[in-house]
């Protein structure tokens, strides 16, 4: 049972810290509208994490490259768009749109194919190992660890950015934002490059 506490905790945390569209999403959400936004963002992988799991756990690896290149390069155009809407000029709303920011994490991470592989290629295989070994319990305890550091990171970095938006202001504001803006649609050209060499 250990094990898999320790395995679901490590992935958990290198998946919550790892730079990508959910991480840039959670500073930029905060950074815009307060910590009751970034708090959404973090916790969004409880709920669009749901049907990756259904599905990895029915297919387990049967995803056709062809699906995993399509939602890539829809996912890194989606991400692209964010980052340019991003770039208009934004005052600063504190507890203001939670539930577009809400909406914006799980469409975000629905057409990002990393979670799907991770899944597919990870996730389902070490639950599937972790019933047969060890039962129900050993299986829920693999998944609790990993979201409660998945979770709780992007709650910490949420946390930390809200207290020093009192800085964020004029210039500097300005500047942060344009910084996560033009990240988002780095990573989402990324996503597209990456989806078309696996097409290729």
């Amino acid at each position: 049972m250990l094990q898999w506490l320790l395995l679901g905790l490590s992935l958990g945390f290198t998946a919550g810290i790892s730079p990508g569209p959910m991480l840039v999403l959670v500073i930029r959400e905060t950074i815009e509208r307060g910590w009751r936004a970034g708090r959404l963002i973090a916790f969004a992988p409880l709920l669009s994490d749901i049907p990756m799991i259904i599905l990895a756990l029915l297919v387990v690896g049967s995803l056709p490259p062809l699906v995993v290149g399509a939602l890539g390069i829809v996912g890194g155009l989606f991400i692209i768009w964010m980052g340019f809407d991003s770039l208009r000029p934004a005052s600063v709303k504190i507890e203001q749109d939670e539930r577009g920011s809400l909406l914006r994490a799980l469409i975000t991470n629905w057409l990002n194919p990393h979670p799907w592989i991770f899944w597919i290629v990870v996730g389902a295989p070490l639950l599937v190992d972790g019933w047969r070994s060890g039962g129900l319990s050993w299986a829920a305890g693999f998944l609790a660890a990993f979201y409660l550091l998945l979770v709780g990171s992007k709650l910490v970095l949420a946390a930390l950015v809200a207290q020093s938006r009192q800085f964020l202001n004029g210039t500097a504001y300005r500047r942060v934002l344009q910084l996560s803006s033009l990240l988002l649609i780095g990573l989402g050209v990324s996503l597209i490059v990456e989806a078309l060499r696996g097409l290729a």
